[in-house]
C-alpha cells in the first residue's frame, strides 16, 4: 500500500497548491490513500468543514489537525459528525472530535489515523506517549496499518515518539513546524519515521506568514496580525510504500515540489 501525508495546508495558498499538484502525484505515484494536516487550511489559522469539504473533493481520505483545531467555531460545532477529521488524541475527555479513524476504502483495505500533540513548548495536555499506547492498540484490532501525526515543537519529543511506537505503528510523521526536515528513515522495527514534513503554503514567508509582520514583531516585540503570504508556493509531503499484511514499512521517501 502507498500512502501519501501531505504537511500542513496553510490557507489558500496551500490549498491551490494541493489542487494543482495531488492529481497527477497519485498517478504517478500509484498512491492508494491520502491524510493531510489541515489546521491551517481556512485562512492560515484553523480549518471550516468547507475548506475540508474542497480539499475532500481533491482525493484526500482523512484530516489530522493540531493545536489551532479550535480557531474556527464552525469547524468545532461539526467536528463530531466528521468521521474522517482527527484532532489530538491526547485532549481530555469530553473535547469534540475524535482523536483516531478507521477508513475504510473502496476495495476493503482499512487504514488506522492517529493524531497526537506534543506538550514540550506547547499548552500542557494529557501524556501522548500514554495516549499513543492506548489508541495504537484499539486501532491494530483493527488494522496494521496506522499512521500516526505527531504534532509538536520539540523535535526530540517527535523522535522520542518515532521510538516509542516503532514496531507498533506504519509510520510517525512529524507536523506543527512548516520546516520538512531531512531525518526520513525506516525504524529497526519497521515504523517510517520524519520529524517534520513541511507545509504546503507560501514560499516567500515565515512559515505561511507574510515575512514582513513577523519581521516587525521581532524586531519591536510587538503584536502584529499575522495574513497568510502571496506568491508562488512549496508542497511538502512524504510518500510511504507500506506492507498491509504486517503494517510496517518498506520505504519513505520526501517529496518537495516548488509550485508555479
Amino acid at each position: 500500500m502507498r500512502i501519501l501525508y501531505i504537511g500542513d495546508i496553510v490557507g489558500r495558498p496551500g490549498r491551490h497548491c494541493v489542487a494543482r499538484q495531488l492529481p497527477r502525484l497519485r498517478e504517478e505515484n500509484g498512491v492508494d490513500f491520502v491524510i493531510a494536516n489541515a489546521e491551517n487550511a481556512a485562512g492560515g489559522m484553523g480549518a471550516t468543514p468547507e475548506s475540508l469539504r474542497e480539499l475532500q473533493a481533491l482525493g484526500i481520505h482523512a484530516f489530522t489537525m493540531g493545536n489551532h483545531i479550535w480557531r474556527k467555531d464552525e469547524l468545532i460545532s461539526a467536528l463530531d459528525a466528521l468521521p474522517d477529521v482527527v484532532r489530538p488524541a491526547n485532549y481530555p475527555a469530553g473535547a469534540p472530535g475524535r482523536g483516531t479513524a478507521l477508513v475504510t476504502l473502496p476495495d476493503g483495505r482499512v487504514v488506522g489515523v492517529l493524531n497526537l500533540l506534543g506538550r514540550v513548548f506547547m499548552a500542557p495536555l494529557d501524556c501522548p506517549f500514554a495516549a499513543a499506547d492506548r489508541e495504537i492498540a484499539a486501532l491494530r484490532a483493527h488494522t496494521p496499518v496506522i499512521v500516526t501525526d505527531m504534532h509538536a515543537e520539540a523535535t526530540s519529543e517527535k523522535v522520542a515518539m518515532g521510538w516509542h511506537l516503532d514496531g507498533r505503528c506504519t509510520a510517525v510523521v512529524g507536523s506543527h513546524t512548516h520546516v520538512q526536515t531531512a531525518d526520513e528513515w525506516v525504524l529497526p522495527q519497521g515504523t517510517a519515521y520524519i520529524s517534520d514534513v513541511g507545509m504546503c503554503g507560501p514560499m516567500y514567508s515565515v512559515i505561511g506568514v507574510r515575512s514582513d509582520r513577523v519581521l516587525e514583531r521581532f524586531r519591536t516585540g510587538m503584536p502584529r496580525k499575522f495574513e497568510v503570504a502571496k506568491g508562488p508556493a512549496i508542497f511538502c509531503a512524504v510518500l510511504i510504500d507500506a506492507d498491509e499484511a504486517t503494517g510496517k514499512a518498506r520505504e519513505i521517501r520526501r517529496i518537495l515540489i516548488r509550485d508555479a
